[in-house]
């Protein structure tokens, strides 16, 4: 490894994906992602994984120990709701041993590699939680939900997926509003409704399984206008916290990334929603390991990146 590469990590729920980059970009090497125990994120085990990520590297010296990478900067998900941002920052420099380390919130590592810039800006994220955040990097930084699917989320694939899985029930009920269309997808895609309840409500991974009912939502959207209104309402509450985070900021960057955008119903109303407001968004250029890469790559070649007590941390 050369004494001048960068180290950028981004940890999600579903995965932790590192890369490097010194005369050009490495590869994206992966593993588990973020483990949620009573006492919050298990941070030891996710540097753990990193660091055998980069001990494996070919690039490693003759003698088998990897040098020190000049700048690590560790993006991840449930920063400020999981995890103690101190207690990240001293575990990821002393498991990772790089000369500086950022630990940085996934949200505006999202910014950052949405807008490919370190720059006033906006970004919504609607995967399967949704958070909005907004910033210039010095005086302002807002962050829009991120609540989780219980509490909030809106315009997530969690929260499409139990809207739709709420209409189903009601068609089932036979009460008003609700969407035999639905119903029978969801029967085809999970199973009897008897048995929603237990699947949904009682699993570790509810967010995750209410998320993979969102696409047969998207799809029915096309004829079922139950469908069609919670789609609606999903790009809808979107653009509405983008709007939001980047209420007040100097002429933003406004855009979005996430798997839910992919279905043309919701991008449609998200960006209807931000017409009527008289905003338009701009395509995402990349997503949270490409910034938290950019902020490596800027911490080496300037010496500096803007910090924040909760959204970006410097040693």
């Amino acid at each position: 490894m050369s004494e001048r590469t960068v180290v950028a990590v981004d940890v999600g729920g579903s995965g932790l994906r590192l890369t490097t980059y010194a005369a050009g970009r490495g590869p994206v090497r992966t593993a588990a992602g973020a483990r949620v125990g009573v006492g919050g994120i298990d941070l030891a085990s996710l540097v753990a994984d990193a660091r055998a990520l980069l001990d494996a590297d070919e690039k490693a010296t003759a003698a088998g120990q990897p040098e020190t990478p000049e700048v690590v900067v560790w993006s991840m998900r449930g920063l400020l709701f999981l995890a103690d941002r101190a207690e990240v920052l001293r575990t990821v420099a002393a498991g990772l041993g790089a000369r500086r380390t950022v630990v940085v919130s996934d949200a505006v590592a999202n910014l950052v590699g949405a807008t490919g810039r370190i720059g006033p800006g906006a970004v919504v994220a609607a995967g399967t939680g949704a958070v909005a955040f907004g910033t210039d990097f010095a005086g302002q930084w807002r962050r829009v939900d991120g609540w989780g699917h219980v509490l909030g989320d809106a315009g997530s694939a969690a929260v499409l997926g139990m809207e739709g899985l709420r209409a189903a029930l009601r068609a089932h009920d036979g009460l008003p509003d609700g969407s035999p269309a639905l119903l029978e997808a969801a029967t085809a895609l999970i199973g009897p409704p008897e048995t929603w309840p237990r699947q949904v409500m009682t699993t570790p991974d509810a967010p995750e399984r209410l998320a993979a009912v969102a696409p047969i939502v998207t799809v029915a959207a096309v004829d079922d206008p139950v469908a069609r209104e919670l789609c609606a309402r999903t790009g809808s509450a979107l653009a509405q916290a983008l709007l939001r985070a980047a209420e007040g900021l100097p002429t933003p960057t406004l855009t979005a990334t996430g798997g839910l955008l992919s279905a043309a119903p919701v991008a449609s109303a998200l960006d209807e929603a931000l017409a009527r407001a008289g905003a338009t968004r701009s395509p995402a250029l990349g997503g949270a390991l490409d910034g938290a890469l950019l902020l490596a790559r800027h911490l080496l070649e300037t010496g500096q990146v803007p910090a924040h007590p909760a959204y970006l941390l410097v040693r």
